[in-house]
């Protein structure tokens, strides 16, 4: 009886944490029937698996703030034509969002112009 209550323990665990991790990786919560441009300067630029993320000080009619944006896996940037020395600290780029449905600052990047003017979309 105890091996019993461990294997359903256990088999409603990892229930639990795939249910978890597929909602973390959902894309529910962009809306991709909008693109939106943001222009800002680069703050931080994280290329990386599973997400990237890139943070952009942007100055708009609500002032001057940093945004958080999420995008693509460092294998899709690479594919796309993203290199490091692309978008580095400092310089201006414009990104391609598809914004956040609850109408927070932030978006998921579908396509950014680096500072030489290379446009790069997935």
């Amino acid at each position: 009886m105890r091996n019993s209550a461990i294997v359903l323990s256990s088999i409603v665990l990892l229930t639990l944490g795939a249910a978890s991790a597929a909602a973390h990786h959902s894309a529910v919560m962009f809306d991709f029937s909008q693109s939106v441009e943001v222009e800002g300067v680069v703050k931080g630029f994280r290329v990386a698996n599973p997400h990237t993320r890139l943070f952009l000080e942007v100055t708009d009619e609500r002032g001057t703030r940093e945004i958080e944006y999420e995008g693509h896996s460092r294998n899709n940037f690479y594919r796309a034509g993203w290199r490091p020395e692309k978008g580095r600290v400092g310089e201006k780029m414009t990104v391609f969002i598809a914004p956040r449905r609850d109408g927070k600052d932030g978006g998921y990047i579908t396509a950014f112009v680096t500072a030489d003017g290379e446009k790069i979309g997935f």
